[in-house]
């Protein structure tokens, strides 16, 4: 598959380690060196300001989509490739997914996950056939990715729709596992016996 642009989830806090700030730093620079335009959520604060500024550093293409209503929450970055205002969540995740070609989740809180379960399970429907992973950095999303190992063992999710999610160390690695996914065709629905 080829990337034009990802779609990154991340929060609009730093996180309470250094090593998070490094992470969204490696990211942003990866994907502008890789001639990737970065889509997120048009803040400037936190891991998502992070990303965005360097991206921008690296002579990327940064777009981001911010509601109105998170405008001065977020502090709409200013110096972005492009900014563009909605009306809500609603429209600031589909604006964002018709815009990118993959998806990558930074650690995050509520939002991060949201976004991030919500274009899987749009995915998982059919509705779009896009690479979507986790930048696993120090063991954030261990117990997510075991709880997800938990529900497919229960038969709550198919495996090829856990599979759905790649996981990568670095942003090297995970970019090019999205680069090299491959749609899988599965029913939603499981047996129900």
């Amino acid at each position: 598959m080829s990337l034009k642009s990802v779609c990154v989830f991340c929060g609009a806090s730093p996180g309470a380690r250094p090593i998070y700030r490094e992470a969204a730093e490696n990211l942003g620079r990866s994907l502008a060196e890789r001639g990737l335009t970065l889509i997120y959520g048009g803040g400037a604060v936190g891991l998502m300001g992070v990303a965005a500024d360097a991206a921008l550093a690296a002579g990327g293409e940064v777009i981001g989509i911010i509601p109105q209503s998170l405008e001065r929450a977020e502090i709409g970055h200013k110096g972005l490739t492009r900014l563009e205002v909605v009306d809500g969540m609603h429209a600031r995740k589909a604006r964002m997914a018709e815009l990118a070609d993959a998806f990558i989740s930074l650690p995050g809180g509520l939002g991060t996950l949201e976004e991030m379960f919500e274009v899987w399970t749009w995915g998982q429907l059919g509705y779009h056939a896009k690479p979507l992973g986790l930048l696993e950095v120090d063991g954030f999303y261990a117990r997510l990715t075991d709880f997800l190992d938990h529900l497919v063992a229960e038969r709550f999710v198919r495996e090829p729709h856990r599979a759905m999610l790649q996981v990568g160390e670095s942003p090297a690695e995970l970019l090019d596992r999205l680069e090299a996914w491959q749609p899988t065709v599965a029913p939603k629905w499981v047996d129900r016996s």
